[in-house]
């Protein structure tokens, strides 16, 4: 204890002997602190609002349509239609259940049937679908509602969750929970509004503007045999493309195709943003870490400089305490605590300049672009991280150099 008030009290001296320079040295390490976390912190937050968005879709689903041969196979010529149905369905999840986490199918009626309550018309897309579609394709119901359920799908209901759009169009600011609407001329129970979501991508319309029934529903309701589209989610978001291959060839066995023809079935692999993203945003978080982390050395150097200073004006209190049996180590944590000292005063107040930064950026309303920066643990580490390397560089060589003094030299001095 009394050692470590000696040190306070020394590295007290030397900030009123070198005010300026301490100020300065400083002031380096306050802006350096600043910038590293907030170019982090930007990062971080432009990765996150980027996978929400994206997701908006579905987190690293595959979208599957059918299309046309375009490789003779097996005695079949070129041009021939693949089609899907809900036994397609059955016949993956049982195929390759150590694959596909979740699949569902998809029908679509392409927006010429008219939806209405009242005088209010609108032709969204109608979409028949099972349960689990909701939890792939991120369609949370608003409170007070809820999402389609076995039940619905096993009666054949006459249920219906709309999207948010269609709902203010439809109802305004009244609630539609219980409400009946007509797809074409057949009443439907809406019993879920889909909450608002961002979505810049589809492969047909915007949720927001599409209303989604139980695909049995659909099916005795339209006539539809044939699925629009299939949707599965791999278990390993690495293997998606693999899984993918997997799919075709399943199909392949099934409807005589040749199984590297992707003109037959035509496969959206959404997780290939997700990999790209992930590559992308590391080289991005790295390269903004190794600017700020430059800003910040810059006054790490600044620390060393007054360090050297110091430990040249204390040559003689060096020799003393070495003549008095002050060991090497002594002073080389003598001075490796006083350069963090330096370092945590600045660092602190940068932390705290930058947490302020941080707050009031998130009050522009530029989210839904770039995202806001987030103060979150892993920005704190990174920041601790590197104040940590740039004090250990710091304070080394200063910290050596007084230790490696010899003693007759500094007595005589």
């Amino acid at each position: 204890m009394h050692n470590f008030l000696s040190i306070i009290s020394e590295f007290t001296a030397d900030l009123k002997a070198q005010k300026l320079r301490v100020f300065l040295t400083t002031f380096g390490i306050v802006w350096g602190t600043v910038a590293l976390i907030v170019l982090v912190a930007f990062g971080m937050g432009f990765k996150k609002q980027m996978s929400a968005n994206m997701h908006g879709i579905g987190e690293s689903i595959s979208i599957m349509f059918p299309g046309r041969t375009s490789k003779a196979y097996a005695g079949f010529g070129t041009g021939r239609g693949i089609s899907f149905t809900e036994e397609d369905v059955a016949y993956l999840a049982n195929r390759l259940p150590a694959d596909i986490q979740s699949i569902s199918p998809e029908y679509m009626n392409g927006g010429d049937l008219p939806v209405r309550v009242g005088e209010n018309i609108l032709t969204p897309t109608v979409t028949g679908i099972i349960p689990i579609y909701g939890q792939m394709r991120n369609i949370i119901p608003e409170a007070g509602g809820r999402f389609l359920n076995d039940n619905d799908l096993q009666s054949r209901r006459r249920v219906v969750v709309i999207g948010n759009r269609v709902k203010d169009f439809l109802f305004g600011q009244t609630d539609p929970i219980g409400r009946t609407i007509l797809v074409g001329s057949t009443p439907f129970t809406v019993i879920g509004v889909m909450m608002k979501k961002t979505q810049p991508s589809s492969y047909h319309q915007r949720d927001q503007d599409r209303i989604f029934i139980p695909a049995s529903t659909f099916a005795a309701l339209f006539g539809a045999t044939h699925l629009s589209n299939i949707i599965f989610k791999p278990y390993d978001l690495m293997r998606s493309e693999e899984v993918g291959t997997l799919v075709r060839e399943a199909l392949a066995a099934k409807y005589k195709y040749d199984p590297t023809d992707k003109d037959a079935v035509f496969i959206w692999d959404t997780a290939e943003f997700d990999k790209f993203q992930a590559t992308f945003f590391f080289a991005l978080n790295l390269f903004l870490g190794i600017i700020g982390g430059f800003t910040l050395g810059v006054g790490g150097i600044g620390v060393a400089n007054i360090m050297f200073v110091v430990v040249q004006e204390r040559i003689k209190e060096i020799g003393i305490k070495r003549a008095v049996g002050a060991k090497r180590a002594n002073i080389i944590v003598q001075f490796f605590t006083e350069t963090f000292f330096i370092m945590a005063i600045g660092s602190s107040i940068g932390f705290v300049i930058a947490f302020g930064i941080i707050q009031v950026l998130q009050m522009i309303p530029i989210k839904e672009y770039v995202g806001t920066p987030e103060f979150s643990l892993q920005v704190a580490l990174i920041a601790m991280g590197v104040l940590s390397s740039i004090g250990l560089a710091a304070g080394l060589l200063p910290a050596r150099r007084a230790a490696n003094l010899d003693v007759i030299e500094c007595l005589r001095t």
